[in-house]
């Protein structure tokens, strides 16, 4: 009799654990899963209470998420005991050790024997659960009503539930990452503003993001033939989505120029990478194109703009360099700029590249007086993983990043004595390390040097080296300060009013006559940079179509501030060489204006002085 009571208890559990079992493949709800897996094991083990708490490293805490009690059994969350904090029962759970006690009283760990009688429970059986080897929390099982010995088929069957249960709550965090995942992939693929597209090895569509539809110019639809979806464009990107189709290789960076009714021209960079699945196997291809018409525009706008022509100065000084910026911008060897804060070093050095074979390379600048030597270091050679405290990845530095194109090294001057060793280096071999690396990267880089700085006294000091001056110093650019060079200052006056227009939206014609005398009188101690801000203060100040006195800083207006000195003949203040511009300029107003190194507004006032008239046939 004994035996079949024993052998229709083994049935009942066994279909217990095959009914958990079951509900486990496939949780919807994990919450719904648990309680009712709990209430099924509480009413047939016939135990006052069940509970699961989770592990948190934190706190070194157990939380619960899931409890069941028998009728009449209080409630952990009644209690308050929804949260505890168990070391000497924590230890042996990450010990994957089970807590049997037929007895609470007999419980070693004075804090758990305490909880047990807080909880009223007369027996505990205590199960760890585990997650990819680490604890994820435990099962209990209380029994708050008599003491209760679990036998060994008793603890079979509840580590065997304990066991599928987690095995569920895995699964489910398994099902909930992938789609928190999946959302994120899906978030950054709809707003991503590269247009994606991705084709299978037939080329028919099998995705395309929405900025695909607003760079390409059609919809673009699932399953349908990429070609047929694409006849109202110029199909510049389909060789390239081909060729990875064909040899399943990726391209990288091929730059098309295309259209379609939308837009006239577009100017894209195309990417084509293999499409693989999870096994490794080829599925099609992903296409990514990048609209870079705007950046295109920029480029082009850059390079007029730093072209050594479009550096203002008419002065013989600045003619003079000039000609030599149009010498060296095609030459690979070294330059040192030289010059006055202020006199635009850094501008000359972009002309040189961007009028020379380096033009479509990067231009890379370093300044080497904003930063500490161990930084210097790390910011022109890179550095690798582990190299120092903080260097938690690889990176490159300016010199890599500048290769194929040039690196201007601004206030040289100022580096310390190993940085300046290993300038010596890449500047000589054409290698070098990066921090913590031993092993010598080869680099194609044109080195352009500025300082304000006399390296020739710096060497008598010995805070430079002699052959690292000598190896920056092939050729030297002097800049001259603004002082010297007052003829320019006009120019100068009448760009940066054209830019300060713009910016300001504002219509400002230029400066009066007296601010014009005060500005060529002035020294300028920060050249063309104060008088840059100078004419910008102006701008903010000015209400009306011409910059007076009372806009300008008071340095500049304060005229015992001002030392005079003895001006050379202007040939704008001069009627003769005024008509002599005008007859060149085919009396365009401004072209003579420019010419002349004024504003057309003292261009018109001139005209009043001399009583200038144009001519009826020009008219």
């Amino acid at each position: 009799m004994q035996t079949d009571e024993k052998l229709k208890k083994r049935i009942t559990y066994e279909k217990m654990l095959a009914g958990i079992s079951e509900r486990a493949v496939s949780v919807d709800n994990l919450d719904n899963f648990l309680d009712s897996s709990l209430r099924r094991m509480g009413s047939i083990l016939d135990v006052s209470r069940i509970f699961i708490f989770t592990y948190q490293p934190s706190s070194d805490t157990f939380s619960c998420i899931c409890e069941w009690v028998a009728k009449g059994i209080d409630t952990l969350k009644k209690l308050n005991e929804l949260t505890i904090f168990v070391p000497w029962g924590t230890e042996r759970l990450k010990a994957g050790r089970i807590i049997n006690f037929q007895d609470t009283r007999d419980i070693p760990g004075e804090q758990l024997r305490e909880r047990m009688l807080a909880v009223n429970a007369k027996s505990t059986l205590t199960v760890p659960l585990f997650i990819k080897g680490r604890l994820y929390g435990f099962m209990g099982f209380d029994e708050c009503r008599h003491h209760r010995k679990w036998i060994d088929e008793d603890m079979y069957i509840l580590t065997t539930a304990a066991q599928i249960i987690t095995k569920a709550i895995e699964n489910k965090k398994y099902e909930e990452e992938l789609e928190r995942h999946r959302s994120h992939l899906e978030s950054i693929f709809s707003s991503v503003q590269d247009a994606i597209i991705t084709v299978d090895t037939e080329m028919n569509v099998i995705e395309a993001n929405k900025a695909a539809e607003t760079i390409c110019g059609f919809k673009l639809i699932s399953g349908q033939p990429f070609t047929d979806c694409t006849r109202e464009c110029d199909r510049s990107c389909h060789e390239v989505l081909k060729g990875t189709l064909k040899d399943r290789r990726t391209i990288r960076e091929y730059k098309i120029e295309c259209g379609h009714k939308h837009r006239y021209k577009l100017v894209a960079m195309v990417n084509s990478s293999p499409l693989l699945d999870g096994s490794g196997k080829f599925m099609g291809a992903v296409l990514v194109i990048r609209d870079i018409t705007r950046l295109t525009h920029l480029e082009k706008e850059l390079k007029e703009r730093y072209h050594f022509q479009n550096i203002i100065g008419k002065s013989e000084k600045m003619q003079k360099i000039f000609s030599l910026l149009e010498i060296l911008a095609n030459q690979a060897t070294t330059v040192l700029i030289t010059g006055e804060s202020g006199t635009g070093k850094d501008m000359a050095a972009k002309a040189m590249h961007y009028a020379g074979t380096r033009a479509n390379g990067p231009f890379v600048t370093v300044n080497c007086s904003a930063l500490a030597e161990n930084l210097l270091e790390s910011e022109l050679f890179g550095h690798v993983k582990g190299a120092f405290t903080g260097a938690d990845r690889d990176k490159i530095g300016r010199f890599e990043a500048a290769d194929g194109g040039t690196i201007l090294l601004d206030e040289i001057g100022d580096i310390s004595h190993l940085i300046q060793l290993k300038l010596l280096r890449v500047l000589q071999e054409k290698e070098f390390d990066r921090v913590g690396e031993s092993k010598p990267r080869k680099v194609d880089v044109r080195a352009i040097a500025t300082t304000n700085r006399n390296l020739k006294e710096a060497i008598t000091r010995g805070k430079f080296r002699e052959d690292l001056y000598y190896r920056l110093n092939v050729i030297e650019v002097k800049l001259p300060p603004l002082r010297e060079r007052y003829e320019d200052i006009p120019l100068l006056i009448d760009h940066f009013c054209r830019v300060f227009n713009k910016s300001y939206n504002k219509n400002i014609d230029g400066v009066s006559d007296e601010v014009l005398e005060k500005f060529i009188y002035y020294p300028w101690p920060g050249n063309v940079r104060e008088l840059e801000h100078a004419i910008e203060m102006a701008f903010v100040l000015c209400r009306n179509q011409t910059i007076q006195v009372e806009h300008i800083p008071t340095e500049i207006r304060d005229d015992t501030l001002v030392k005079k000195r003895t001006l050379i003949t202007r040939t704008d203040d001069d009627p003769d060489q005024i008509l002599k511009a005008l007859e060149k300029t085919d009396w365009n107003i401004s072209k003579t204006a420019r010419l002349l190194g004024i504003s057309r507004w003292t261009m018109y006032r001139r005209f009043e002085k001399y009583n200038i008239t144009r001519p009826i046939e020009k008219l």
